[in-house]
C-alpha cells in the first residue's frame, strides 16, 4: 500500500541528493526510469524538497536534498555502497534511455553467466543503478 506519502509497508530505499538537486533527480528518475512523482514537499526555505516520493516499476523511492544544517554542518557523503536495481523487461531499451539522458557507465550491459543482460550506470546526481532483463521464454 502506498499514499503521497510513500508506502506504508515493506522496505524502500530513502537517499539524499547534494546540491539542492533533488527536485531535478526526481524528474530525471520519472523520465528515465518511466516513473511517476508522487509527491515533492518543500522544505521552509523554498529552495530543497524536504521529501520526495518516486514510483519506480512498481517499486518505491524516497528521497530529500541534503541538510547539512541538520548534520552538525557537515555535507552528506557522495553516494557510494549501494545500488539501485532496475529490473525491466528490455535492458537495452532502459540502458539507451538512461545513456541519452546523461547516465555513464560503470559496467557495460552484456549478457551474464546468471543469465541476465545486466548492466551499471552512475546518473547525474551521483547514484548508481544496475539494469537487468531476464531471458524470456
Amino acid at each position: 500500500m502506498a499514499d503521497e506519502r510513500g508506502p506504508t509497508t515493506g522496505l524502500t530505499p530513502y537517499i539524499t541528493i547534494k546540491g539542492g538537486r533533488c527536485s531535478e533527480a526526481a524528474d530525471f528518475y520519472a523520465r528515465v526510469f518511466g516513473g511517476e512523482v508522487a509527491a515533492k514537499v518543500p522544505a521552509d526555505d523554498g529552495k530543497r524538497l524536504l521529501h520526495c516520493y518516486v514510483r519506480i516499476n512498481n517499486g518505491h523511492l524516497m528521497m530529500s536534498d541534503a541538510f547539512p544544517e541538520w548534520n552538525e554542518g557537515r555535507e552528506s557523503p557522495e553516494p557510494a555502497g549501494f545500488t539501485l536495481h532496475l529490473q525491466v523487461d528490455d535492458a537495452d531499451a532502459a540502458w539507451k534511455r538512461a545513456l541519452d539522458a546523461g547516465c555513464e557507465v560503470n559496467m557495460p550491459l552484456a549478457d551474464q553467466f546468471w543469465g541476465d543482460r545486466y548492466g551499471q550506470v552512475r546518473d547525474p546526481f551521483g547514484v548508481r543503478w544496475s539494469i537487468a532483463s531476464s531471458p524470456k521464454g
